[in-house]
């Protein structure tokens, strides 16, 4: 069996996203995401350009042998452009194999460890009010995580709240033709996210658990503040609260309280995650599959955090397609150490006319198809008709207008 061609479709059905496609001899074909929010094109192009001549004749069952050979044999390895192009691959690999053996991905990986996957979704609004609104309309749909964030009094712009209104639960694009400038005022924040999660704790008491994302833009002093006021809501983790460069920023933060810490969705290889389960710095890891070199390596990762009591989150934003989402669900089925799925949108109707799958999403949960492979449709006709958007993903500023992490 060998793999006979690939294909590579940047399409853009409301959002852009890079999806691969391997053929082989024997008329099998596997999908896989490797989409790079707002950097696509240079991943289609390492695909093109670097990857695919490789994968041409080699033999589609042996993943883990593809796998060491394109990274190993890259020479500079690692980066999110090389492992998000590396993660479609293996992703479109173990699609194949799934199919061959008639079997779902999490049943290759060792059966499912549950029936369904918790599922968390956004909730925002411009002030505390429509939060308090848009997480009541999670809570009615059987959500028991709900990541709540909130629009901060004269500040025009921030990450993480809804344009289109706080209880909205659509489809929201982020693409724009140059970055959006937002600006972020840290003292202006740290007045706030405590008010709002008074506000949530009196208006649901211990019905709903919270997330909340400081999205990187905390300097490690202020992350530990917000951190030590935030503990008497337990919430279910406080996310990204800075650059995760230097963990030893981290023993800062969780010397100052017992709230659980998530991070990791920036990361893309094992190598990042090693200081954080290690010293014990974190609770969850919020890789994406899609990003770290598809399910081979998010699995070591996963299998590395259980011996550290690090549960899963895995990353699930609107820039991760229905077929990474899919990878995730398997990863998600399978992982002893699963904690919960990310589940940011719901789709726009044009993505529906893409991508297709059996996966039921009901009650704040999902519960895995069993259809073999990855359970995932994709409609080549459909994505050619949506063509590639130049897109960037946002620019922040400090008030005085120094740029500023997004």
């Amino acid at each position: 069996m060998k793999i006979s061609n690939a294909e590579i479709f940047v399409t853009c059905p409301g959002r852009n996203f890079v999806i691969l496609k391997i053929e082989t001899d024997q008329g099998v074909v596997g999908y896989g995401d490797g989409t790079l929010n707002g950097r696509e094109l240079p991943v289609a192009s390492y695909l093109r350009d670097c990857m695919v001549p490789m994968l041409i004749g080699m033999d589609p069952r042996r993943i883990e042998d593809i796998w060491q050979t394109l990274y190993r044999g890259a020479y500079w390895q690692g980066g999110p452009v090389a492992m998000s192009a590396l993660a479609s691959v293996d992703i479109a690999l173990w699609d194949i194999k799934g199919k061959m053996a008639g079997m779902p991905i999490y049943d290759l990986l060792g059966g499912r460890s549950r029936d369904r996957l918790m599922l968390y979704g956004h909730a925002s609004g411009a002030d505390i009010p429509q939060t308090v609104d848009a997480v009541g309309a999670w809570f009615e749909r059987g959500y028991k995580v709900i990541r709540a964030q909130t629009g901060v009094p004269g500040t025009k712009t921030i990450y993480g709240v809804n344009p289109a209104g706080g209880a909205s639960l659509g489809f929201v694009p982020s693409q724009a033709d140059l970055p959006i400038e937002h600006v972020w005022d840290s003292e202006a924040y740290l007045r706030m996210v405590p008010k709002l999660f008074e506000t949530l704790s009196s208006r649901f008491g211990d019905s709903v658990q919270f997330v909340h994302d400081s999205h990187h833009r905390l300097r490690p002093i202020e992350a530990a503040r917000l951190s030590k006021e935030l503990e008497q809501f337990r919430l279910f983790w406080l996310e990204d609260v800075c650059r995760p460069e230097r963990a030893d920023r981290f023993r800062l933060i969780r010397n100052a309280s017992t709230t659980p810490l998530a991070l990791g969705e920036v990361f893309h290889g094992i190598q990042e995650c090693q200081p954080y389960f290690e010293e014990n710095l974190i609770d969850f890891i919020r890789i994406a599959a899609i990003h770290t070199g598809g399910l081979t390596h998010a699995r070591r990762i996963i299998d590395y955090a259980a011996l550290h009591d690090v549960r899963t989150g895995l990353h699930g934003p609107p820039d991760v397609s229905p077929i990474g989402m899919a990878a995730h669900v398997h990863l998600g089925a399978w992982a002893p150490n699963f904690g919960v799925q990310e589940w940011a949108t719901m789709p726009a109707p044009e993505m529906n006319d893409v991508f297709a799958h059996e996966h039921v999403i009901e009650g704040g949960h999902v519960t895995p198809s069993g259809a073999p492979g990855l359970g995932i449709r994709f409609n080549e006709d459909e994505a050619r008709k949506h063509e590639f958007k130049r897109s960037y993903i946002g620019l922040n500023r400090l008030p005085d207008g120094t740029a500023w992490n997004y």
